[in-house]
C-alpha cells in the first residue's frame, strides 16, 4: 500500500475537504466549526434524517446530503466519532416539525455521542430517535452478542431508502421501523488486499505480499481471517458469498432467503481499487449469485459508496427486500420505488440511477455479437505456399514474439504506456490457436492467413500498434489478391515485392511516421522498400533488423514516447518496442525458412 499522499498531515484536512465538497454542490451549507454539512432548504414538514461518523469514508456522509436523502451530515476526525456538540449543531441546523432520525453505523463512539445527542434533543421536548445499523457477518453471533454486528456500507442503502420514504411523508416511527426492517435483512462482509494508510502516520498494519484478509473493518481493524496464499478472484468471491448467504452457518446465518425473494446488491470500493477491477468484481459476484445461489438482484449498485481512505479493498452487501417488505408496513414495490427515487447527491454519481422502467434481466443486457460470415478465398486470386513451410514460418514468428514480450513490455513501460508487448503477445497466441485448430495453413493459402491476421488484429489488438498493423494487413491482403497473377510469370517474390509496397503506401496515408521517427515504421519501411528494390527476403529482413536497431539512438517524434524527458547526449534508449516487435516477427518468419 502506498504511503504517499498529496497532504502529508491530517492537520486541517477535514474542514478543507468539507469546503471542497460543498463547493461542488452550491445549494448546501457548511458549519465549519462543527463540521456539519446541511441542506438549508430541508423541508420542516418531513422528518430530518441525519447521519455521520468519522471522516475518511467519503462520500459518506457529507456527500449524501441533499434532496430525498440526508438533511445533514456531521463529520468527526479521520476514523473518529464526531462529538455530541457537533451532532446537536447538525440537529439544530435542520429543524423539523416531524422530528429527527439519527442513522449511524454500529461503532461505540458513534453510539455514545449520537445517543447522548438524541437524549438531549428529547429532553428539550423535540422528537428524536436513533437507528443503529450493523450488517457485517464477519462478527459472529457469539462474538458480537454484546455489541452486535459492525456497520459496513450497507448503511448507505438504508439511508437511500429512508431518505426517499421521508420525502414521501413517512412519520418518525415509520422510518425507524422501516430502517430496522432493512437492517435485519442485510448481510455484508469486506475483503482487503492491504490496509489503508492514514496521512501523517508511519504504521498501517500492512498485509504480506501474497495475503488477503476477509472481514476487515473500514478503520484498519483486523479481519476475521487471513488467506495465504491469496485466492483467485473467483475463489475470494465464492468465500465471501458463502459467509453472507449460507443460512446453515450458526454464527453467520443472519438472513433467510426464500426462493423467489428479490434482493439488492451493493458493492463498495474502499477507495483503492481501480474501476476496471471493480467492474470485474461485480460481474463475478453476479455470475456466482446466479449459478450457486439462484439469485439475480433486482438492483445493483457499485462504486465508492463508503470508503476507507486509499484501501485496496471492498465490501459486498446483499439486502433481501422481499424480507423487508414482509417485516414492515411497506410493500416490495414501494421499497423499490424508494431505491429508484432520484437525488442530487453523490449517490447518483457513485451508485448510478436505476428504476423499473429501464431495469432488465442481466441475460438480456449481454447482447450477442452478429454472426460473422467467413470471407471466402478465391483460389484464382491467391498465393499458395507449401502448407508445412507456411505453418513453420508462422509458428517461428509467433514464438519469437512471445519470447520477446518481457523485454517489449519493459521498454514500453519506460517509453510509453506499457501495452506493446502484451498486445503483440495476444496476437501471437491467437494466431497459434488458429494454427492449432487447423483453421489456417492447411491449404497453404496466403490470403487465408492474412485474413485471419486481419480478424485477430481487429478483435484482439487495440492501441496505436493494433491500428497500424490492421491497416497494413488488410492492405497487404488486398494487394496480394490483386497481384497474384504475377506468381505465374515472375514468381512469388514479385508478388510480395509489389504487394508490400502497395500496403506500405496505403499505410502512409494514415500515419505521418517516417524512418527516423522512432516508430514501427522504422522496421516496416526498410523491409518493404528493400523487398521492392532487391526482391530478396533475406536482404529485406536484414534491413528490418538495422532499422529497429537504429531506434536506440533516435529521439521520439511521435506517440506517447515524445512526452519522455530529453535524453542526455550519447546515451542510448531502449529500442522502440513496436519497431523491435515487428522485426522479431519478420526475423522469426525467416528463421523457419
Amino acid at each position: 500500500m502506498s504511503n504517499r499522499h498529496l497532504f502529508s498531515s491530517l492537520e486541517g484536512l477535514v474542514p478543507k475537504a468539507l469546503r471542497g465538497i460543498v463547493a461542488s454542490n452550491p445549494r448546501l451549507n457548511l458549519d465549519e466549526t462543527n463540521r456539519v454539512v446541511f441542506d438549508p432548504e430541508s423541508p420542516r414538514n418531513i422528518v430530518s434524517i441525519i447521519s455521520g461518523g468519522g471522516s475518511g469514508h467519503e462520500p459518506a456522509w457529507a456527500g449524501y446530503v441533499g434532496t430525498n436523502m440526508l438533511a445533514a451530515a456531521v463529520q468527526g476526525d479521520v476514523f473518529a466519532s464526531p462529538s455530541t456538540k457537533q451532532i446537536l449543531a447538525a440537529i439544530d441546523a435542520v429543524p423539523s416539525d416531524k422530528g429527527t432520525l439519527l442513522v449511524i453505523t454500529n461503532y461505540t463512539g458513534d453510539c455514545l455521542h449520537f445517543g447522548l445527542a438524541a437524549e438531549k434533543t428529547k429532553a428539550k421536548g423535540k422528537a428524536c430517535r436513533m437507528l443503529t445499523c450493523g450488517d457485517d457477518v464477519s462478527i459472529g453471533k457469539k462474538g458480537g452478542s454484546l455489541v452486535g454486528r459492525r456497520g459496513l456500507a450497507g448503511q448507505i442503502g438504508v439511508l437511500k431508502v429512508l431518505g426517499a420514504a421521508a420525502a414521501e411523508g413517512a412519520s418518525l416511527d415509520e422510518l425507524y421501523d422501516l430502517g430496522t426492517a432493512l437492517n435485519g435483512q442485510m448481510v455484508s462482509i469486506a475483503a482487503t488486499l492491504d490496509h489503508c494508510h492514514v496521512p501523517g502516520r508511519t504504521e498501517h498494519g500492512a498485509l504480506a505480499e501474497n495475503e488477503v484478509e476477509i472481514g476487515t473493518g473500514p478503520h484498519n481493524e483486523p479481519g476475521y481471517r487471513k488467506l495465504s496464499p491469496a485466492p483467485s478472484a473467483e475463489g475470494l468471491v465464492k468465500e465471501i458469498l458463502t459467509y453472507c448467504l449460507d443460512e446453515g452457518d450458526p454464527e453467520r446465518g443472519y438472513v433467510k432467503f426464500q426462493p423467489g425473494d428479490e434482493t439488492v446488491l451493493l458493492v463498495s470500493n474502499f477507495g483503492g481499487m481501480s474501476n476496471l477491477e471493480l467492474g470485474g468484481l461485480v460481474d463475478e459476484l453476479l455470475k456466482q449469485l446466479s449459478r450457486d445461489w439462484n439469485m439475480e438482484p433486482v438492483r445493483v449498485y457499485a462504486g465508492c459508496l463508503e470508503t476507507s481512505l486509499n484501501a485496496p479493498a471492498f465490501s459486498v452487501t446483499v439486502i433481501n427486500i422481499s424480507g423487508v417488505a414482509a417485516s414492515s408496513s411497506y410493500s416490495l414495490d414501494q421499497i423499490k420505488a424508494f431505491l429508484d427515487t432520484r437525488t442530487d447527491t453523490a449517490w447518483e454519481a457513485v451508485a448510478g440511477s436505476q428504476n423499473h422502467v429501464h431495469r432488465r434481466r442481466r441475460a438480456d443486457q449481454l447482447a450477442l455479437p452478429p454472426v460473422e460470415v467467413k470471407k471466402r478465398v478465391d483460389d484464382t486470386r491467391d498465393l499458395k505456399i507449401d502448407p508445412e513451410l507456411l505453418e513453420k514460418m508462422l509458428r517461428g514468428a509467433c514464438e519469437a514474439l512471445i519470447s520477446a514480450e518481457p523485454d517489449l513490455t519493459k521498454w514500453d513501460t519506460v517509453m510509453g504506456d506499457g501495452d506493446c508487448g502484451l498486445t503483440l503477445k495476444t496476437g501471437a497466441n491467437a494466431l497459434l490457436s488458429a494454427i492449432d485448430s487447423k483453421q489456417i495453413t492447411a491449404r497453404g493459402s496466403v490470403v487465408e492467413v492474412l485474413t485471419e491476421l486481419e480478424d485477430i488484429v481487429e478483435s484482439k489488438m487495440g492501441g496505436t500498434l493494433g491500428g497500424i498493423l490492421g491497416i497494413f494487413f488488410v492492405s497487404l491482403r488486398t494487394a496480394v489478391e490483386e497481384n497474384s497473377d504475377l506468381a505465374k510469370t515472375e514468381g512469388p517474390v514479385a508478388v510480395w515485392s509489389k504487394s508490400l509496397a502497395t500496403a506500405l503506401h496505403h499505410l502512409e496515408q494514415y500515419t505521418p511516421a517516417k524512418v527516423g521517427d522512432r516508430t514501427v515504421m522504422d522496421t516496416l519501411i526498410p523491409f518493404a522498400e528493400t523487398m521492392q528494390a532487391r526482391q530478396s527476403f533475406e536482404d529485406s529482413v536484414s534491413a528490418a533488423v538495422k532499422g529497429s536497431e537504429a531506434t536506440k539512438k533516435l529521439k521520439p517524434r511521435l506517440g506517447r514516447a515524445t512526452y519522455v524527458g530529453s535524453v542526455p547526449e550519447g546515451r542510448e534508449l531502449p529500442p522502440d518496442p513496436g519497431a523491435w516487435g515487428a522485426m522479431v516477427a519478420i526475423r522469426g518468419l525467416l528463421s523457419a525458412m
